[in-house]
């Protein structure tokens, strides 16, 4: 199952099944399945407690995944500040939900296995990205 909630902000408008079937195609192609997914859309100070909470991080970010995955079932919380989604596609020059659906999948992506601790990381998971937002057929 996949949720999508607030805190602090309005929920985005986004099509929730539409991203809930992407969602799970992307998880198939990795051999994985659905559990509990929630997505927690935020505002910066919500992110920003958070990250100060659990990961002793002092500083704004546009997304926080806390997995609960077991085996191939994926389950876990991520918290989306839209307010830094929303300077990132300012500072990028792509529309807000481009940007939006970028941290959306960034997030399951990271439950699946993927990481972008060093550069290298960082450039697969780009491209990983990428893949998985032409499936949901939006032009870069």
């Amino acid at each position: 199952m996949i949720g999508f909630y607030s805190e602090n902000i309005d929920l985005p408008k986004i099509p929730k099944r539409k991203i809930a079937a992407w969602i799970k195609l992307v998880v198939q192609n990795y051999g994985k399945k659905i559990g509990e997914v929630a997505y927690i859309f935020c505002d910066d100070k919500k992110i920003l407690e958070i990250n100060k909470k659990y990961l002793n991080h002092d500083y704004y970010t546009d997304i926080i995944t806390f997995d609960y995955s077991e085996k191939n079932i994926i389950s876990g919380d991520i918290f989306i500040s839209v307010d830094t989604v929303k300077s990132n596609s300012d500072e990028f020059n792509t529309l807000f939900i481009n940007e939006l659906h970028r941290v959306m999948i960034h997030g399951i992506l990271h439950l699946c296995g993927e990481n972008d601790k060093t550069p290298a990381e960082q450039q697969i998971m780009r491209q990983k990205e990428d893949k998985a937002l032409i499936e949901l057929k939006i032009e870069n």
